[in-house]
């Protein structure tokens, strides 16, 4: 009895017996959704004040700005190397096992397709890096815009450090601000079994196993690929770095369910920064590149978004080209970047992208409506352990991580000198 008490194992009870619960009781999937909602609604209202204490703290109480520089730059060129091999991989795939061979082009709803290619249609790229500076602060701690949040906390961080020992008694009030917010997460991560349990409940009660039938080998294609990602590319980045990817995804495996359960990598985003900074990770690293990865970073959406456009192809018998492949990698990596934060992002990136080449039929999307929630986890999943591995591998470039700490935390085991 007592595993129980332990927080992962209730998570994985949650997981199971949403499954259970909206498999035989599908009306019960509204109210699942409601408390599917109400659990990231808690998460959410984390995330802003969390970016914001812990970047200030960190930067004002120890960095500079020039090492600040150094690791964003250091971590938007991992970020584009890393996605860059996860869009190749997804396409390598894809062209191999031919997940849209034999499906009809009718086998989705269309229903959703027009609002989605409408929204796509409304975004326009070139404005994404003035987005980043917030026009109003209030309003980008409102909206929980992650990209805007740490664009403000690393100005404010620069004019607390000017302010020199002037500021230090602000800087211990922020630290302690901090710390009561992680004992709120703590508190909010005792119901995540409950979150966990609403969503799964959520996502089988209202979308079922029979979408799975009609679009399983692209479902099955993407999970392949998604675990070639980690333990092959992943995992030999951690070996290069002397890092165990095994025992660091066991030291995060409760985010990992969480995530799971939640179908949202924002459900970890917070206890994810904590975890981290307890392994040993600087404040300000961490700080900057979870928060950052969170818009650049997303390797599972990246492999998500090249498998589906080549499925698309397949299902409408389009042959694309080598020099077109080539094309659709340069194009998702901009637009990957540009609708992050969107709502649906997914769809929206997959809309624009289709747009710009004009060879695959954007009707296709109705294809992948009924089975993107089903995707969604492994996504999420993937994101998550991509950003968490940059944040480890960077910090350790940047000496900026205790490996005493983290060999007794994530490794368990003590180091002696």
């Amino acid at each position: 009895m007592k595993y129980l008490r332990i927080l992962y194992v209730q998570v994985i009870i949650g997981i199971i017996a949403g499954v259970i619960v909206g498999w035989l009781f599908p009306g019960f999937s509204p109210t699942a959704k409601i408390i599917s909602d109400t659990f990231i609604n808690m998460i959410r209202m984390m995330i802003a004040p969390i970016i914001f204490f812990t970047m200030v703290s960190g930067v004002a109480g120890a960095g500079s700005m020039k090492k600040v520089g150094r690791v964003g730059v250091k971590a938007l060129v991992y970020f584009e190397v890393v996605t860059t091999f996860a869009l190749i991989i997804g396409l390598v795939v894809a062209n191999l096992i031919k997940p849209g061979s034999g499906v009809q082009a009718g086998a989705g709803s269309t229903t959703q397709v027009k609002d989605i290619s409408t929204q796509a249609s409304q975004i326009n790229w070139g404005e994404f890096i003035s987005h980043i500076v917030p026009s109003n602060i209030v309003d980008a701690f409102a909206k929980g815009d992650i990209l805007q949040v740490l664009f403000f906390s690393l100005l404010f961080a620069v004019g607390l450090k000017w302010l020199g020992p002037a500021g230090n008694s602000l800087l211990v009030n922020f630290e302690k601000i901090n710390k009561v917010l992680f004992n709120v997460l703590k508190i909010i991560m005792r119901v995540s079994p409950i979150g966990a349990f609403g969503g799964m409940a959520y996502t089988i009660g209202k979308f079922g196993f029979g979408t799975l039938a009609v679009l399983g080998k692209l479902m099955l294609s993407f999970y392949v690929t998604g675990l070639l990602f980690i333990f092959v590319v992943l995992n030999l980045i951690c070996a290069y770095y002397k890092i165990s990817l095994w025992r660091l995804l066991g030291y995060l495996k409760e985010e990992l369910l969480i995530v799971l359960g939640a179908s949202s990598s924002e459900a970890a985003l917070p206890s994810l920064m904590q975890k981290l900074t307890d392994a040993g990770c600087q404040k300000d690293v961490v700080g900057l590149v979870v928060p950052t990865g969170y818009s650049f970073n997303l390797d599972g959406t990246t492999i998500y978004l090249s498998m589906s456009i080549i499925f698309m192809a397949q299902v409408y018998g389009v042959n694309l080209s080598l020099g077109q492949e080539l094309t659709v990698i340069g194009i998702l990596l901009l637009t990957s970047k540009g609708a992050a934060g969107v709502t649906g992002s997914g769809f929206v990136v997959l809309a624009s992208t289709l747009a710009v080449i004009k060879v695959v039929p954007i009707e296709g999307l109705a294809l992948l409506i009924g089975v993107d929630r089903f995707m969604s986890e492994g996504r999420a999943i993937i994101n998550v352990i991509g950003n968490s591995i940059a944040t480890v591998i960077i910090a350790k470039s940047e000496n900026e991580i205790d490996m005493v700490t983290y060999n007794r935390v994530v490794n368990k085991r003590e180091v002696h000198s």
